[in-house]
């Protein structure tokens, strides 16, 4: 799939379940927009109290501390622009609410792009599909199309001022048919600082880096792109 060219695209919106799903997922994508001069915007829909039990954190404090640390991991790869929605950890469903709201950051960033998750289970690799994340990419879709650029949904939104706006390009992360890989081998240093500023999810793991190395460098090989190299990989999907 051969997407937008980058030079066309001026702002992306990032909608995801949790803090730290932006840079497991697309942090050296990001790196690279960022770089380029794309305004990059986050939007993150659940407050993740449910990470990290073996950092000794206690749940009260954890949505404050996973604030923290995905802002932290946002000015590492060239992102400030970030919006928490706090819905419960674990408990997410695609509702109408959550679409309304997605809504309402998709019409202020006004995004060329999304990066979204996978709707779609993806049995080869389970931990891609989180309730959570099913239910994220069920709903970001859905407000993409039809309800984000629709002038007769959500009219109070229009009543705020946020006027309907029409994305041209979704990237899926953890899709089960991913048709495009991103070389980052060149930003993967960054991809890497990001998730250690996620301190509450990551300090426990001495091997994170190696581990996302061979993730990635399994994603290169995937796409045939040269060997040593560490990508990620995305379905594009065309909405506009």
């Amino acid at each position: 799939m051969t997407p937008i060219p980058d030079n066309e695209i001026k702002r992306v919106l990032v909608v995801m379940a949790h803090p730290d799903d932006c840079d497991f997922g697309a942090g050296g994508t990001i790196a690279q927009w960022t770089a380029a001069g794309i305004e990059v915007s986050y939007c993150i829909i659940t407050n993740g109290d449910q990470g990290g039990e073996e950092s000794g954190i206690p749940l009260e404090e954890m949505p404050k501390v996973r604030q923290k640390e995905q802002r932290d991991a946002g000015r590492a790869l060239g992102v400030e622009n970030i919006t928490f929605l706090n819905y419960r950890d674990g408990w997410l469903t695609p509702t109408i609410e959550l679409r309304r709201e997605i809504v309402r950051e998709i019409r202020r960033a006004k995004p060329d792009r999304m990066v979204i998750q996978s709707p779609e289970r993806n049995w080869d690799r389970i931990g891609a599909s989180h309730p959570d994340h099913l239910a994220a990419g069920e709903a970001a879709i859905q407000a993409v199309y039809p309800d984000s650029r629709n002038p007769f949904a959500f009219t109070d939104l229009k009543d705020e001022g946020f006027e309907p706006w029409r994305v041209k390009e979704v990237w899926v992360t953890g899709s089960p048919q991913p048709n495009h890989a991103v070389d980052i081998t060149s930003t993967f240093n960054k991809k890497i600082a990001a998730l250690h500023a996620h301190v509450s999810q990551t300090a426990h793991n001495k091997e994170l880096e190696n581990m996302v190395r061979s993730w990635g460098e399994m994603n290169a090989e995937r796409f045939e792109l040269p060997q040593g190299s560490v990508a990620e990989i995305f379905r594009i999907v065309n909405t506009n």
